[in-house]
């Protein structure tokens, strides 16, 4: 089975010599059309991530929404 959920990207801390960025998201909930079917199961949740690889930078602006998909590792 697979999870997915929807976050939101709230806060992207930078290092002082560019050579990473803390990603801070949050689930997004049902506030918005569209959220209201992933979001009835699973209301909540953060996530912070260390992005060290500077072709990812770009992939996250503050605002934005993302959705994750999560599976179990084999």
């Amino acid at each position: 089975m697979t999870v997915k959920a929807k976050f939101r990207c709230h806060f992207i801390q930078k290092a002082a010599d560019d050579s990473y960025r803390i990603i801070h998201l949050s689930a997004v909930t049902s506030d918005k059309a569209g959220n209201e079917d992933w979001s009835k199961y699973t209301p909540a949740g953060d996530i912070r991530m260390h992005v060290s690889n500077p072709a990812a930078f770009g992939q996250f602006e503050q605002g934005g929404e993302h959705f994750v998909e999560f599976s179990k590792a084999e």
